[in-house]
Parts: C-alpha cells; sequence; structure tokens
C-alpha cells in the first residue's frame, strides 16, 4: 500500500537540482502528471495549477508545499512529488525554503477523495523520520519505492 493512499507512478517523481523555481518545479510536475496518459491537456493542468497558487501559496511550511488542483480533464486521482534537497522559495507563511512538493491532480468532484488522500499524505510526513527518508533518497526510483512501500527497510 502507499503510504499517501494511492500508488505514485515513477513517472510522477521529480528530484529537482539547485536553483530550482517555484514555477520550473510546477511545470514539471504537471509534466510528469501529464506523462502518465491521466491528464492529457498539459495547458489546462498548468493553468489550473498557476490559476490555484496565485490565490495564496500552497506553500504550508516546515519545507512542504501542496499544490492541488481538481479539473474535469483529470481522468482519475494522480500525485505527483518533488524533492529538492537545496529548496525552493514557495513563498510560504514560514518563509522557509521547500524541500518536498506533493502535486494533487485530481478530477473536479472529487472532493471527498481529495480531502482522504490529503489526509494520508499529511500523516505520512508526520511520521517521524518519513521526510528525512525522503530527503535521502537518491534516485526518482528510489523516491516511487519508498512512497509505494516497496523496501520494507526504510518504513
Amino acid at each position: 500500500m502507499s503510504a499517501f493512499g494511492i500508488p505514485i507512478p515513477r513517472e510522477c517523481v521529480r528530484i529537482f537540482g539547485s536553483g530550482v523555481s517555484k514555477h520550473d518545479a510546477l511545470t514539471e510536475l504537471a509534466q510528469a502528471v501529464v506523462s502518465t496518459g491521466i491528464v492529457e491537456d498539459l495547458s489546462a493542468l498548468t493553468q489550473a495549477i498557476f490559476e490555484r497558487e496565485s490565490v495564496m501559496s500552497t506553500g504550508i511550511g516546515s519545507g512542504i508545499a501542496v499544490p492541488h488542483v481538481r479539473i474535469p480533464e483529470v481522468k482519475s486521482p494522480v500525485i505527483a512529488v518533488g524533492i529538492s534537497r537545496d529548496g525552493i522559495d514557495f513563498d510560504t507563511l514560514d518563509k522557509a525554503p521547500v524541500h518536498i512538493v506533493i502535486l494533487f491532480a485530481m478530477p473536479a468532484s472529487s472532493q471527498k477523495e481529495y480531502l482522504r488522500l490529503l489526509a494520508k499524505v499529511m500523516l505520512a510526513l508526520k511520521t517521524n523520520g518519513f521526510p528525512d527518508r525522503l530527503l535521502s533518497c537518491t534516485s526518482e526510483e528510489e523516491v516511487a519505492a519508498l512512497l509505494n512501500c516497496e523496501d520494507r527497510k526504510t518504513s
């Protein structure tokens, strides 16, 4: 079972290099979601993500951002994960850089499922050491394995 409540496709994991901007990170994660075929319209997805960010930053503090959209173009729930060891200026309330970005792309009518998955994600991120284990991963495959509980030694 996935730590986040649904399987995280390997294609939906990104490890960002140094100097990545919030815009670049969100664009990369949107492209990752589109690469799965769950969303075909990259333009609609990125527009929705940036419109949501313009209302208020989804950087929730403690090095975590949770951008989220619910739009008709999303066929089924998908979560993309970005890791930045250096941190990203995400305009968070605590002014701290973001190291873990969890992007939710959800169908338009999925409010209850979104809240259920968000609760799972937040619980996992509050588990002792889990964010540190995510940040210590050296490859996208390793992040996906940790999230999908394939490597029981890291749990």
